[in-house]
């Protein structure tokens, strides 16, 4: 992770001034650390624009739409991976869809504490 840069922008996210390349920096940079805390290949997360990674352990996604499959938008991404917003609450906003097995992050989250 590029500290300097990421505690930029996270700066500016907390202040509600994050531009697109905040957002941007601050999506990929955590979904890096998810997919170092749960290598693998099962689960497909998505947050468009900005990236999309595989992970946690499972059978392999080789072709295709992936058997499991969690999209979220940049700032519930975000939210979640510091602990800012649970799981639980993440899938109530109706801003996250997540099918198939081993989409329930809980035990993942935070991946960062701010």
């Amino acid at each position: 992770m590029s500290e300097p840069a990421f505690q930029q922008a996270l700066q500016r996210y907390d202040k509600g001034t994050a531009e697109r390349a905040d957002l941007k920096l601050l999506t990929k940079e955590l979904l890096k650390i998810l997919v170092a805390k749960a290598p693998g290949h099962a689960v497909e997360v998505r947050v468009p624009p900005y990236g999309a990674v595989q992970c946690i352990e499972g059978p392999r996604h080789t072709r295709g739409t992936p058997g499991a499959v969690i999209e979220l938008t940049p700032e519930l991404w975000i939210d979640v991976a510091l602990g800012r917003t649970t799981w639980a609450d993440a899938r109530l906003t109706g801003k996250l869809r997540a099918s198939g097995e081993r989409t329930d992050l809980t035990g993942l989250l935070p991946l960062v504490r701010t």
